[in-house]
């Protein structure tokens, strides 16, 4: 397979080209190219010398030195995945961060080894124009990103005679939390493109690397694709594209004012020991823009002559240069621009300080955080300390150990960091008992509001579950159940012979998974057909409603034109309850994710409860699929706290997001585990929907989740009491209820009993994680993609 590798190493060139392999796919898969969406700062930090991965600044968190052995494997764990499904013959990838931020030839060998594993022909593909038109743009781009140097010392450098070298030599004295990088304080490299073509050819072979022109109207342009067509050597043109925006030059004064600034900036920083959040950063530059000529190219001409003789040899090697590497006509030499209006960088620096102190992070956390995660290795340390003599398996636990850590640090400091501080309800006061719910007539032909779910070995907790949703308003269930052997079953006929619930067997069932094929023969029953309102949700899940008298009718009422409502998950650890006992769920288990977790996206994951107008064509896990065309008007999605979000959802989705999350009407409580000894015999039954993935330790870190307390849900306590003690006074209902009960704690004793589960079951209890340590190893797993 053929690997065409953009290098930049300007972005705008690399972004560019990635929007137009985008806006071109259909017609390059038809010619046999492809590009994939391959995350390429991620590949760069994979090939960077650990000391240089640091110039990704505040944008990914990846400093630490465990991210090139990380992010190596996890590359080659994404080729793997991905190549086998590509059936074009050429990829192409586009990443600027590989031509203007690696140097070392050490770091080239390691991107030749990466992909040399998976393609048999690589070539390189650098676009390029004059260095005095590159050096405009990129000084302006490193302005914006902090620089404090002129480009006085470009010009030094330019009568020196090695360019390359030089530029290297610049020591940048790195300080990323204040703002100070060596990719964006020292001259650019990479203007030497003699030595960039020298560079990569050392490591991909003489005559591996194209140096093509960039010329940035002509590429943003409709007719833009005319350097994919010349690139990847096509046989046919790909068109028009649509047109690119170019952004205006910054003016010659402007980029005083900002470079001024940031020099004040970072010494505000340094004084006060504080880290400045770069949004904040890059508002204030934004603020002292003012209108004026950008830097004209011809100013720099000590640079053009320095490159004078390289550029004719290459315009010999590559004609389609010519234009592009024209020197500008000369001007006047560069001196940096009056920066206008009396400006004084100390002036603004004051008037913007109260607001750089509130919102900027003490480095005294910024250490706190850095110990925290010296503790949390320790702790992975201790959790990953499996014996074997297995080499595969040692390395593939190293991997996971060493992304645990890395995901910890950039979760630690970033906008995904779990809390609790959302939404307007006081989980942790128990307010009053709600009332018992009024009786509600159905109309004729009405199944009212109907739960259908699936079951497996769940018999002790199924009466309790009926009577806490009966309690709240659910008139009819639809269960269906396969290979029970705890009496699931028995309980569920009798339950139909009340007329609860309609049990159906789906022990034939076909295809992925007996939850999917259950649904699908659902649709087909008459008590869906005659619902008002459907939810699908397993017996582990509770739907918490925390507004009004905490019943449907409640909830119906708060969001009356909403057909569709989501129900996000609120994650119930075992709460320290390590015996299975015959005690309400509810009342057992109050420990639970925090409101605040969006990663990893399991933890918010919704089920859905819809209105039965016909608007979908197929129940699925989470929602209603398969939305018709009559009524993608008629569709009103919420939240659960009754938020629009009917953009979000209505045609596919399964997750609540920053964006849409919401729990002050309605949350679905999942109580995933329970107690220890109930883990252990989910784990012995396996999963519902994903019959081919086990549940071991990993799934318990991901679900067990016991730093803040919910308990919203105990005050439907003493109604849901009422109604299960009305349906145990079946006598047959309470025998197999009992009989399941039996069966379940002897099925505990037996499991612990087992090394493979005696293991499992303490190893579980062992693990103590915050929520940001559970985040960090969910995310390191990452099971369900």
């Amino acid at each position: 397979m053929k690997l065409t590798l953009f290098i930049g190493p300007a972005e705008q060139a690399a972004m560019r080209l990635r929007v137009m392999l985008k806006d071109k796919a259909d017609r390059l898969a038809k010619l046999g190219v492809v590009a994939p969406d391959w995350n390429h700062v991620r590949l760069y930090a994979a090939c960077a010398a650990p000391d240089a991965v640091g110039v990704l600044r505040y944008k990914r968190g990846l400093e630490s030195p465990l991210v090139q052995q990380t992010l190596s494997a996890e590359f080659h764990a994404r080729m793997e995945k991905d190549l086998p499904h590509i059936k074009a013959r050429h990829v192409v990838l586009s990443a600027a961060q590989l031509g203007s931020l690696l140097h070392r030839p050490a770091e080239i060998e390691r991107l030749k080894g990466l992909l040399s594993q998976y393609f048999n022909h690589i070539n390189v593909v650098a676009h390029v124009s004059h260095q005095t038109r590159m050096m405009c743009m990129q000084y302006s781009s490193a302005v914006m990103e902090g620089r404090r140097q002129t480009l006085d010392q470009e010009l030094a450098l330019a009568r020196q005679s090695d360019w390359w070298s030089g530029a290297l030599a610049y020591d940048a004295q790195s300080a990323p939390d204040f703002g100070i990088f060596p990719d964006v304080e020292r001259p650019p490299f990479w203007l030497d493109y003699v030595a960039l073509q020298r560079l990569w050819e050392g490591a991909f072979g003489a005559g591996s690397v194209t140096l093509a022109p960039f010329d940035l109207s002509h590429l943003m342009s409709d007719r833009g694709t005319d350097a994919l067509f010349s690139a990847l050597g096509l046989d046919q043109p790909l068109g028009k594209t649509k047109p690119g925006r170019i952004s205006g030059e910054e003016s010659a004064a402007t980029l005083a004012r900002m470079r001024q600034f940031n020099d004040v900036l970072i010494a505000f920083q340094k004084g006060r020991d504080i880290s400045c959040p770069r949004a904040l950063w890059q508002q204030m530059l934004a603020s002292l823009r003012v209108p004026g000529a950008p830097i004209d190219p011809g100013s720099l001409h000590a640079v053009s002559e320095h490159f004078a003789r390289d550029n004719a040899d290459l315009i010999r090697q590559f004609p389609a240069l010519r234009d592009v590497l024209t020197a500008p006509e000369k001007q006047p030499e560069w001196r940096e621009a009056d920066a206008q209006f009396g400006f004084r960088a100390t002036q603004y620096l004051t008037a913007y300080a109260h607001g750089i102190s509130k919102h900027s992070t003490p480095m005294a956390d910024k250490r706190a955080q850095a110990q925290a995660a010296e503790q949390a290795a320790r702790k992975f340390d201790a959790l990953l300390t499996e014996k074997t003599t297995n080499t595969a398996e040692r390395a593939a636990n190293t991997n996971i150990l060493n992304k645990v850590k890395v995901n910890y640090q950039m979760v630690l400091g970033s906008q995904f960091r779990p809390h609790n501080n959302l939404g307007a309800v006081n989980e942790e006061e128990l307010s009053a008992a709600f009332k018992p719910a009024p009786s509600r007539p159905l109309q004729a032909g009405s199944s009212g509001n109907v739960i259908v779910a699936c079951m497996k070995n769940e018999g002790p907790y199924i009466v309790e579950w009926i009577a806490y949703h009966r309690a709240i308003g659910v008139d009819h269930f639809l269960v269906y159940t396969n290979d029970c052997d705890d009496a699931t079953d028995a309980i569920l006929g009798r339950l139909q012979e009340l007329g609860h619930v309609t049990h159906r067997s789906n022990e034939g069932w076909k295809g992925n998974s007996p939850q999917q094929y259950a649904l699908n023969q659902a649709i087909r029953e008459p008590v869906v057909h005659q619902a008002d309102w459907i939810a699908h949700i397993d017996v582990d899940e509770f739907i918490n409603i925390r507004t009004g008298n905490g019943t449907l009718s409640d909830l119906f009422a708060a969001v009356p034109d909403a057909t569709n409502i989501a129900m996000t998950w609120r994650l119930f650890g075992h709460n320290g309850v390590t015996d299975f006992r015959d005690d309400f769920v509810i009342e057992q288990f109050d420990a639970c994710a925090p409101k605040f977790c969006p990663k990893p996206h399991t933890v918010w994951g919704y089920k859905s409860m819809f209105r039965n107008i016909g608007a979908y064509e197929k129940i699925s896990c989470h929602r209603p699929n398969k939305l018709s065309e009559a009524f993608e008007s008629k569709v009103k999605w919420v939240n659960g706290s009754g938020q629009d979000m009917t953009r979000d959802a209505a045609r596919n989705g399964w997750r609540s997001s920053k964006s849409n999350v919401g729990y002050d009407l309605v949350q679905l409580n999942h109580y995933a585990l329970r107690s220890a000894e109930s883990f252990l015999i989910k784990r012995q039954r396996g999963r519902a929907l994903h019959v081919d993935r086990s549940i071991g330790i990993n799934y318990w870190i991901r679900m067990d989740w016991s730093d803040y307390r919910d308990i919203t849900i105990k005050r439907n306590v003493p109604r849901v009491r009422d109604e299960y003690d009305r349906l145990m006074q079946d006598d047959n209902l309470r025998d197999h209820h009992k009989a399941s009960v039996v069966w379940h704690k002897q099925k505990a004793a037996e499991l612990r009993q087992m090394p493979e589960f005696r293991d499992l079951y303490a190893q579980a209890l062992a693990v103590k994680l915050t929520e940001t340590e559970r985040v960090a190893y969910a995310l390191a797993l990452d099971m369900e993609t």
